[in-house]
């Protein structure tokens, strides 16, 4: 009993972490990708507003389909590893977790330098025509996305080689893969507007 006559809870034992929507990080990642599938959306929306309204679509030559096929590929093959690593994460398999954090980021690496050169074969520059100003701006928001969980994941690899593997850790690393669902998802309404859209309708 407290000097006030009531039991005191003692919560210094629980855990600082939690797998799920149990934890803040996932209601933070979760949230995150609500707004960030928000923008997608109104991107697609004004694709399609351009599409309709414009006599010839696209202006110019279609864009490339190699390297963005090729880009698709990479995407939906990185879906291994990253689950792998997450599995992993959840069951404290710091080997694994290494391991597949490590092919991971060979995977992301591989998209991003795809991606450099798949930029320039769209046909289309940013500043050419309304196509060109939308096209850009969906492929280069989702590049940024591509770039910020590259950080992420070279970040939680590092902090996994060091002294500083902590269980709170894993949870981190179960979120990025989790984020990282999130970046192959959108790659394939993305690919399909940006190089079969113009083909189809």
């Amino acid at each position: 009993m407290s000097p006030a006559g009531r039991r005191v809870l003692d919560v210094n034992d629980l855990p600082d972490y939690a797998f799920g929507h149990r934890g803040l990080m996932w209601w933070g990642t979760v949230g995150y990708m609500v707004i960030e599938g928000s923008v997608f959306a109104i991107l697609f929306a004004t694709y399609f507003f351009l599409r309709f309204r414009a006599a010839q679509w696209p202006p110019g030559p279609y864009p490339d389909l190699t390297l963005g096929t090729v880009n698709l590929v990479i995407m939906l093959a990185s879906a291994v590893p990253n689950q792998l690593a997450m599995s992993a994460a959840e069951r404290f398999q710091l080997g694994r977790v290494r391991l597949w954090m490590v092919v991971s980021l060979l995977f992301e690496i591989g998209f991003l330098v795809v991606r450099w050169f798949e930029q320039w074969r769209l046909n289309t520059h940013w500043d050419s025509s309304a196509y060109g100003s939308i096209v850009w701006v969906t492929l280069g928001t989702h590049t940024s996305h591509v770039v910020t969980d590259l950080a992420d994941t070279l970040v939680l690899t590092a902090l996994m080689f060091t002294a500083h593997t902590e269980p709170r850790r894993f949870v981190d690393v179960v979120e990025n893969s989790r984020y990282w669902y999130f970046v192959i998802l959108f790659w394939i309404p993305v690919y399909l507007i940006i190089y079969w859209a113009p083909r189809w309708l």
